[in-house]
């Protein structure tokens, strides 16, 4: 056993337990993006740590509590990524994509973000998002197509038992009249010093509180839509209309202000009621002032993340399990050094030609190399002695029923190609 251990709150995706769940996963998530012509973006994992106080918001507790930021090198002070749509804007202005003629700029992307959280189950301190990103277009449609391919992407997975909660909050013009309101509401209630500290900076952010005793405090709290002005209210029914065209349920949540402070007008988030406390897997909104925060132009967009960590414990909650296909198809099995060159050779022939194909490496008895090719999953095993070779052929074995035949040498990739392995 080694010395050292995966660091608190992470974990190692590995062959023997869920990295091929994982990878269809992220597969399945992002195909309906890109069937909708979303092109895809990495940025790096670490960023300026100004890039996200002044994107996500200094009051938030992802800046303020959640962030890694790393060892200082000159002047630079870094952080890693604990989201990721700040880093596609940054992306997207400095290489002038919104300037190329096509608005809106439909991105998408896929990796590992990182906050220092407690570590619990759904909640890692290293996570895993595919997240879409449509940047330059202020449009009803575009946010309920965002919306739309999420929920695609859960239900391709066999999810069922997910909750769609939307929300509007407002846009510069009337949520500073709903934030006033708010405040006054809040400094009538018994609040920590924290929190207070908060409903003066981010008043909104109080109504994401989870605590309960904060919760039973908003019980009678205005409500952000009631302050929204006739332009958001026409937005957000849009909005609304749309999804119920396009089949998809969802809930009035007017509390759901997610836990970032860039979000404008729509916000929304899917909860699944299989995970307990975490029971987010996905969510996002509109964030029109985003760009010029970062300083950029006028660039309205919207956007989301779907927990890929999250969305495999739903998964395991509904007990779905993806039918996935065996990593090796055909597995060599070779009796003697002069066998192991020739099926050496044809291994990689196999594989060229789009065989997935395995070798038993290793001195291994024919008993422990017909275990490992057992264990591999393939469908079948070639196997190759002295006299096999003297006669040209290699025995192509069935491990479904157990048939074993002969194969010419120069037949056996067209032969297993026909098998459409």
């Amino acid at each position: 056993m080694s010395t050292f251990t995966a660091p608190k709150g992470t974990y190692d995706l590995l062959p023997t337990t869920n990295s091929a769940v994982y990878q269809a996963i992220r597969d399945r998530l992002s195909a309906p993006l890109r069937r909708a012509g979303y092109g895809y973006v990495e940025t790096p994992v670490f960023e300026d740590l100004k890039l996200f106080s002044r994107g996500v918001g200094e009051s938030t507790d992802i800046v303020t509590k959640e962030m890694f930021t790393l060892a200082k090198r000159g002047d630079e002070e870094l952080a890693l990524r604990p989201e990721g749509t700040a880093s596609v804007v940054r992306a997207t202005l400095q290489a002038s994509l919104h300037k190329l003629g096509n608005l809106p700029v439909k991105l998408w992307y896929s990796g590992n973000f990182y906050r220092y959280e407690r570590p619990q189950a759904g909640r890692y301190r290293q996570f895993s998002q595919v997240g879409a990103e449509a940047l330059g277009a202020e449009d009803p449609a575009l946010d309920a197509e965002l919306i739309i391919l999420a929920d695609d992407a859960f239900r391709s997975l066999g999810l069922r038992n997910y909750a769609l909660l939307v929300n509007s909050l407002g846009d510069k013009q009337c949520r500073p009249v709903y934030r006033a309101a708010l405040q006054e509401f809040l400094r009538t209630l018994v609040l920590d010093e924290d929190t207070r500290r908060r409903a003066e900076i981010n008043p909104l952010r109080v109504l994401d509180d989870k605590r309960e005793n904060v919760q039973v405090q908003l019980a009678d709290a205005p409500r952000l839509r009631d302050y929204l002005c006739e332009d958001c209210k026409a937005y957000d029914e849009k909005v609304r209309e749309l999804l119920t065209a396009a089949g998809i349920a969802f809930e009035d949540a007017p509390n759901l202000v997610r836990g970032l402070d860039y979000y404008t007008r729509t916000t929304f988030e899917f909860v699944h009621n299989g995970l307990g406390a975490q029971s987010a897997i996905g969510g996002g909104g509109r964030y029109d002032g985003l760009s010029e925060m970062l300083g950029g132009p006028a660039l309205p967009s919207v956007g989301w993340g779907l927990g890929v960590d999250r969305t495999f414990l739903a998964m395991e909650a509904e007990g779905i399990a993806l039918d996935l296909p065996a990593t090796t198809s055909v597995y060599a099995v070779a009796l003697g050094e002069e066998a192991k060159n020739v099926l050496f050779t044809k291994v990689t022939e196999l594989r060229r030609a789009g065989v997935a194909t395995d070798l038993a490496f290793g001195v291994k008895s024919i008993k422990n190399a017909m275990k490992s090719a057992n264990r591999s999953g393939a469908r079948f095993a070639l196997i190759a002695g002295d006299r096999d070779l003297a006669e040209g052929v290699v025995q192509l074995k069935d491990m479904e029923s157990g048939e074993q035949t002969p194969v010419a040498l120069e037949a056996l990739v067209p032969t297993l190609k026909e098998k459409q392995l």
